[in-house]
């Protein structure tokens, strides 16, 4: 059983050609089937002549090229419609003429060069065919031919539409890779801002104030202690980011453990921020994404304070509702940013990116009296 799953396969690692070469033979054997006799693909109804040597080359330069007609259109297109020509001339009368249509179809949905140049030069050739056949008698008239003609014509557009239908889809799809392949670059960009600038700015705060602690041999050691932590720390969460980068992990962003923003104000209080940090309520149960971008605020928010109000009083408060989740960090603006590193402005703009997803409300202002406050509404259980 599990060999005939595999045929499907084997079938299409075969080369074009050779899976193009079954209807060439197909077509071959149709016009010997005494069922088909009076159903040949004929113009011009001129006397049948009988099956005879010629007839055969004839019947294989109009079939067989059609294991072609994928690879090679053009070439394809020529041998039949060359076959089709000698045969109608010497009135051979074949099934195997339908491989004129056919190689028309296909010539239209995949010849990429030419094409109108193509479709001139077997006009010619058709009208010249009509005009020969009728000085020979041909009884078929011109509505015959007409018919004939644009029954051809339609093969052509047809293969013409699938082309079309073909080069649209592949430009969907590029367009949809394109855009799939930005909004990883722009996450993953947006994490790496996240998870180093938090580290990162804490390390340079806390390396800073050691340089000014060397006749506090305890307070120094407490805090390089801290550097080396916060270091580790920012290891663990950038070996993390690029094991989303393999693409056998899931993709998933891994969700805050339960504690986790009392960890991260702490962190902030021993790069010598002063933080009050206050939750009321309970979160959700299934927080879903919700709770990722609750951290991501109050990590960036915190973040900028160590940059731009060093050493100022920091509020966070948390409150989680039925509806929603309000989140609010703000600076009394009394520090100094004399010790942290400029910033990008990549990670409000993110910030906000991340709560307008989930549908909620996010703001970030100057206060009136001085300082800075960051707030976010997220909805409860939200989910991107």
């Amino acid at each position: 059983m599990s060999d005939l799953r595999r045929i499907p396969d084997l079938w299409r690692r075969l080369d074009v050609t050779v899976r193009d070469l079954p209807l060439a033979l197909l077509l071959i054997g149709a016009s010997f089937l005494p069922v088909l006799r009076g159903h040949e693909t004929q113009v011009g109804d001129l006397p049948a002549r009988p099956f005879d040597a010629l007839a055969a080359v004839v019947l294989a330069l109009m079939c067989l090229p059609l294991a072609l007609r994928r690879r090679w259109p053009a070439v394809s297109l020529a041998l039949v419609s060359s076959g089709f020509l000698v045969a109608e001339l010497c009135s051979y009368h074949l099934v195997a003429g339908t491989a004129l249509p056919m190689a028309l179809l296909s010539a239209g949905a995949h010849l990429e060069r030419h094409r109108r140049t193509a479709a001139a030069v077997l006009s010619a050739v058709y009208v010249a065919l009509a005009i020969v056949l009728d000085r020979l008698g041909s009884p078929e008239g011109l509505d015959g031919f007409l018919t004939f003609y644009v029954l051809l014509v339609v093969a052509w557009g047809i293969g013409g539409w699938l082309r079309s239908t073909r080069a649209a889809e592949a430009e969907r799809r590029r367009h949809v890779a394109e855009a799939t392949r930005a909004a990883e670059r722009t996450r993953i960009a947006r994490e790496l801002h996240d998870v180093v600038t938090h580290h990162v700015t804490a390390m340079v705060v806390q390396a800073e104030a050691a340089r000014y602690l060397t006749a506090a041999p305890d307070r120094l050691d407490t805090t390089l202690s801290a550097v080396t932590s916060t270091g580790r720390r920012a290891i663990t969460d950038l070996r993390h980011l690029l094991d989303l980068l393999n693409p056998d992990h899931d993709t998933d962003v891994r969700p805050p453990a339960p504690g986790e923003l009392h960890t991260l104000v702490e962190q902030t209080r021993q790069a010598g921020q002063p933080v009050e940090f206050t939750e009321e309520g309970n979160p959700a149960e299934s927080a879903g994404s919700a709770e990722f971008v609750i951290y991501r605020v109050v990590q960036e928010s915190l973040t900028n304070a160590l940059k731009y109000a060093h050493g100022s009083r920091t509020v966070v408060r948390v409150r989680y509702g039925e509806k929603e989740t309000i989140v609010q960090v703000g600076t009394d603006g009394s520090g100094s940013r004399t010790a942290s590193p400029g910033g990008s402005g990549r990670g409000l703009a993110g910030l906000r990116e991340r709560v307008d997803a989930l549908g909620g409300e996010f703001s970030a202002d100057r206060r009136a009296g001085g300082g800075f406050l960051v707030q976010a509404n997220i909805p409860a259980g939200s989910t991107s």
